[in-house]
């Protein structure tokens, strides 16, 4: 064999080596309901190109039977790992069960879910939902002086952020007699359901002018509904502090503007995270803590303003 055909056996095998070596990681998201989820995404999908991950996205637009499909499509094309970010706590128990079977594991991100069978799943990747509702309220409270009508936008019913946010806020309004949510609906994560569903609020108590403050379980429905505060003839900030969790980039102009309040930063980066944990466990570690907890600042229109310029005029 010459030179020049070794070279290319030498080509040819290291190509082979280095497509085994590469990790398939199939992964489930919530939808694209919202700025945050959309980076959430992106950051995901950035940081497996970067690692040299073959990443199979699957978007289930809200839905849980589509992420139980798309897990279980991930099993049949037998990837090396799964990480789910999942729409509603409950119902995973079979197919998480089925991924056990293939010996796929499993790392959640963002949301949780109900098990009681925590071996089912290496880790979860995520921030405190309820002390995120807790930051909200404590600020709120603070600026307040505990006198407070309050609004609620909650997220999508059942999601373990709109119960963890809304456990943490009712926890700490509870210590504050004249502080009570006079209104709370769901506006499903949607900056339009947010804009509908503040409409309405704002009709059945008479135009608005006895609220105090809104809080939203994210930035989006904020934002959605900042529009319907506008076009009541109110302030939004200044009328009604308004208060949400995210952190999105479209929210930091809204805090430029004066028209929110606070907002409770929730990194969209776990992609990094839930990469290592898998890479980790395929070599030799199996045993995680069950919670890695992603921590974030309370912005507001006092100190935002370091965190807009490293966003908007440094770029």
């Amino acid at each position: 064999m010459n030179n020049s055909i070794k070279g290319l056996a030498l080509c040819a095998l290291l190509s082979v080596t280095g497509a085994a070596q590469a990790l398939t990681v199939g992964f489930s998201q919530v939808g694209s309901e919202s700025g945050w989820r959309t980076t959430f995404s992106e950051s995901v999908k950035a940081e497996a190109e970067r690692r040299g991950i073959d990443l199979k996205f699957s978007d289930a637009q809200q839905k849980q039977e589509n992420q139980i499909k798309a897990i279980r499509s991930f099993i049949a094309q037998g990837v090396d790992a799964i990480v789910v970010a999942p729409v509603v706590e409950t119902g995973w128990k079979p197919v998480f069960m089925e991924a056990k079977r293939a010996r796929i594991p499993i790392v959640i991100v963002d949301r949780n879910v109900d098990l009681k069978n925590d071996s089912l799943y290496i880790t979860r990747i995520a921030p405190d939902f309820t002390e995120e509702g807790k930051k909200a309220a404590n600020w709120l409270m603070n600026a307040t002086a505990g006198k407070c009508n309050i609004v609620e936008l909650q997220g999508t019913v059942g999601s373990s952020a709109a119960i963890g946010r809304m456990e943490g806020f009712n926890s700490v309004i509870a210590n504050y007699p004249e502080a009570k949510i006079v209104r709370s609906q769901t506006a499903e994560f949607t900056r339009a359901k947010g804009k509908e569903v503040m409409e309405s609020i704002l009709k059945a108590e008479g135009g608005g002018a006895s609220i105090c403050a809104l809080w939203s379980h994210n930035d989006e429905m904020a934002l959605g509904a900042i529009q319907a505060i506008k076009e009541a003839g109110l302030k939004p900030g200044k009328d009604i502090h308004v208060v949400s969790v995210d952190a999105v980039d479209d929210i930091f102009k809204a805090l430029a503007a004066g028209e929110v309040s606070a907002t409770v930063e929730m990194s969209p980066h776990m992609g990094g995270p839930a990469f290592d944990v898998i890479e980790e466990y395929l070599k030799t570690k199996k045993k995680f803590d069950k919670w890695i907890v992603m921590d974030g600042k309370v912005f507001t229109t006092e100190n935002y303003q370091q965190e807009y310029k490293a966003r908007f005029v440094n770029q």
